[in-house]
């Protein structure tokens, strides 16, 4: 990739719109990781729920979310390809995802809050879905790189705005004399609202570049038939197809530890406000990290930086099997926002730039079936792991093998985009 002038590192309007989502969206992402894990576990305890039952349910959730937006996305991202509909689906998948961060105050029991929890989290996955697809249309491939690492960036530290003000509320609800309920729904509130309205300047500015002509059939109908046909003809496009193995492997286990690291510490037994601070810490290491990250992609190869990404991964995961102390949880906050928003930024902004632009909506959910998607399965192997061992950190064992596999496989797809090039 050629280097940028000094001018063109600057954000235009539209690439600003769309960078203020990973702002608004990666609100919700920290709220499930540390805030919502703890509400839930009060709800579990008092219905009787051992500490390993409910990391287990936990995992459960996600991954019936993930499976949810598994067979969502690539039907309604080869739908969003569309002319004029890429704009529409994600304005609908965004409306669910905010409504059911609100409604998450309302349940009483833990059962019904986890049901909640699917409906939210579905549609904050499948606004991703078509929000991802849009980088093609919203920037050049030249700056894919900086680009989305400036929005995985600005959504670490942007997100830690909502949630600080949330953990005032959660941390100091006695002071306040509020109850835990009071707080939490205040929390969502606040969370909810900032993922709106740091939507709307996407929704207003975004235009639709990229697409193909809608067939005289049913638009879903349609949707079927050519998502049918790129799966049959995704074998010729070697380069893709193994970047998605690889990707499916590696980044399972990174959104894992995303989802999961509240629930592990509260399972571990460790303290839940040191809990929720080391993770405000990985928001803060995350951003400068992946500027650095995308800086760095200007003049290495990005194929040799997710790789590096994803041995750091694999070091994390060994690292997390051991664990049972505070200061190794803090130490452990730090080491994956070093690597955090980097692996996620890069993987995207490759992918971008190997695909078919006019089918970027159809390619990007099958992204997330490989991704966001695919983390049903390290979500689900931990919590099964956990039960079937009866140790949070056996659960977590399981991890460091989906690097392994994702390392040597991206290197082999790496080669061929390096022979195609």
């Amino acid at each position: 990739m050629g280097k940028e002038t000094k001018e063109s590192k600057k954000l235009t309007g539209l690439e600003l719109s769309w960078v203020l989502y990973d702002v608004g969206n990666s609100a919700f992402t920290l709220l499930v990781a540390t805030i919502l894990p703890i509400y839930f576990n009060a709800l579990a305890e008092n219905a009787g729920v051992s500490s390993t039952d409910y990391l287990a349910w936990w995992g459960y959730a996600a991954s019936i979310s993930t499976l949810l937006v598994a067979f969502i996305g690539p039907v309604f991202g080869s739908l969003s390809d569309q002319k004029g509909m890429k704009k529409k689906v994600f304005t609908i998948a965004l409306l669910v995802g905010v409504a059911g961060c609100g409604a998450l105050i309302l349940p009483g029991s833990w059962i019904v809050f986890l049901v909640v929890f699917i409906v939210a989290k579905t549609g904050y996955a499948a606004s991703l879905v078509f929000y991802d697809s849009m980088l093609t249309d919203v920037t050049t491939p030249e700056r894919m790189d900086s680009v989305s690492s400036k929005g995985y960036a600005w959504g670490y530290i942007g997100s830690c705005i909502p949630f600080v003000i949330s953990l005032v509320f959660v941390l100091m609800k006695d002071t306040i004399g509020i109850t835990m309920t009071t707080a939490i729904g205040i929390a969502l509130f606040i969370n909810a609202a900032w993922w709106f309205v740091m939507a709307l300047p996407l929704l207003k500015n975004y235009k639709q570049i990229y697409y193909v002509e809608a067939g005289d059939t049913n638009p879903i109908a349609e949707s079927f038939r050519r998502l049918g046909k790129t799966f049959r003809e995704l074998t010729q496009y070697k380069n893709i197809f193994l970047f998605l193995v690889a990707f499916f492997f590696y980044i399972d286990g990174v959104y894992t530890i995303i989802e999961m690291a509240t629930a592990y510490g509260q399972a571990l037994g460790l303290d839940t406000t040191g809990l929720l601070l080391a993770l405000l810490v990985t928001q803060i290491v995350a951003f400068p990290f992946a500027l650095l990250f995308g800086y760095l992609s200007g003049k290495i190869d990005n194929a040799k930086l997710i790789r590096v990404c994803i041995f750091a991964y694999f070091c994390i995961a060994v690292f997390a099997i051991q664990l049972d102390k505070q200061w190794e949880f803090w130490l452990l906050a730090v080491a994956v926002g070093m690597f955090q928003g980097a692996i996620q930024a890069l993987s995207r902004s490759y992918f971008a730039k190997i695909i078919p632009p006019e089918k970027s909506g159809e390619f990007f959910g099958i992204f997330d079936i490989c991704g966001k998607g695919a983390s049903f399965m390290g979500t689900a192997l931990m919590g099964i792991m956990t039960q079937l061992t009866g140790s949070a950190n056996a659960g977590v064992a399981v991890l460091s093998l989906m690097f392994v596999i994702g390392f040597f496989v991206f290197g082999k797809a790496a080669a061929l985009n390096r022979d195609a090039a």
